[in-house]
């Protein structure tokens, strides 16, 4: 997708169509430096190009888009907050992956750190160390005795604990070294210092169990289904829910405005459903028969099944309202969209009974 259709009835439609195609010109000749690519790519995106577009027209790729994009808005702290003309210029021609490093830093804290990380002529591995220990030095509620905010002072904070808690005497060496090499203020220095003489050790306390969970079937695993509404309804109402994109590992799903949805169990069934919508509904709607007991169903609805066979229910409109029908023989009438599942809510006994725990552990 390297061009667009000129728009000849609107000039400003013209005028940006031309701003769009000469920002990936750019970009496809690689023309100024990885600041300006960014700043290129964050604006074509606003205008509605997706990543695997923008690969397609310039041969940016999707993750390398993404790192010049904030790398370059980390470039544009630099200049804001106080970094060196030397930091600046350097930045300015490498460095993407450094200053991507430093996205979750505040802009003030970036600066700074690009600062250290340049003076020290630090690698993308040990600028993603510096950011964690600037991070993790904002945390703490008062500063550490001797220590200052100073990057340099953060990181020598975050070995000077290391150190502490480690009884190897070479390693031990090996990050106090590292402390007195990043150390930015005297009293920082003298605290790491002091460990030369003091060989005390301070047990790391452990760090709790992440609570992981595994999915192990495609039952645990629900699928959000949207809601086109309760009946009564409208064939126009059934159409117009968007067809939805599930988004992988964990069929996540995005929309905009007031679209209500409800999670089901995984079943098989539903899994292989092309476009599947819920209707809300009472159960008398659903059968020609007598029923004793009236209930809330959901009737689960594929739009995308609209061919007629004698085996299964469907979804038409009659007099300009939805209704599930079986038909004998093939009808004139629009299908809608064939009745997959339908599902009534949870039996339960006394409800009242079941919000008291320790009766139901009984």
């Amino acid at each position: 997708m390297t061009d667009l259709p000129p728009n000849t009835q609107n000039s400003e439609n013209t005028t940006n169509d031309d701003v769009t195609q000469e920002l990936l010109r750019k970009l496809r000749q690689k023309q100024g430096n990885w600041v300006e690519w960014g700043t290129a790519i964050a604006s074509l995106q606003k205008t509605g190009y997706n990543p695997q577009e923008i690969f397609e027209a310039t041969g940016f790729e999707p993750i390398q888009q993404n790192q010049v994009i904030v790398g370059s808005q980390v470039y544009n702290s630099l200049e804001k907050f106080g970094a060196s003309e030397a930091t600046r210029s350097h930045y300015s021609t490498r460095g993407s992956d450094i200053l991507y490093e430093l996205r979750l830093l505040t802009q003030e804290e970036r600066a700074t750190a690009a600062e250290l990380i340049f003076v020290h002529k630090l690698d993308a591995d040990e600028a993603r160390e510096v950011a964690k220990a600037v991070k993790e030095f904002s945390y703490l509620r008062t500063l550490p005795e001797g220590f200052s905010n100073h990057p340099g002072d953060a990181l020598a904070y975050q070995t000077w604990k290391l150190a502490r808690q480690n009884s190897d005497l070479q390693e031990r060496s090996r990050l106090i070294a590292k402390g007195l090499r990043f150390a930015h203020t005297q009293t920082a220095r003298k605290q790491i210092e002091q460990l030369l003489t003091d060989f005390t050790t301070v047990p790391k306390r452990p760090a709790p169990i992440l609570p992981f969970y595994r999915l192990e079937s495609e039952e645990q695993l629900p699928r959000m289904v949207p809601v086109v509404g309760e009946l009564p309804l409208s064939g126009q109402d059934l159409q117009g829910v968007p067809l939805i994109n599930e988004i992988e590992p964990f069929r996540m799903v995005k929309f905009a405005g007031e679209q209500a949805w409800v999670p089901l169990p995984g079943w098989q069934v539903l899994l292989a459903a092309e476009d599947p919508v819920v209707i809300l509904a009472n159960s008398d709607r659903l059968s020609n028969q007598t029923q004793t007991r009236i209930e809330p169903v959901l009737v689960v609805v594929d739009r995308a099944q609209r061919q007629w066979d004698a085996s299964n229910y469907f979804v038409v409109e009659n007099g300009g309202e939805l209704d599930f029908q079986w038909f004998e023989t093939e009808p004139e009438i629009p299908l809608l969209g064939r009745i997959i599942i339908i599902v009534r809510p949870k039996k339960i006994l006394d409800e009242e009974f079941t919000k008291d725990s320790w009766q139901i552990d009984e």
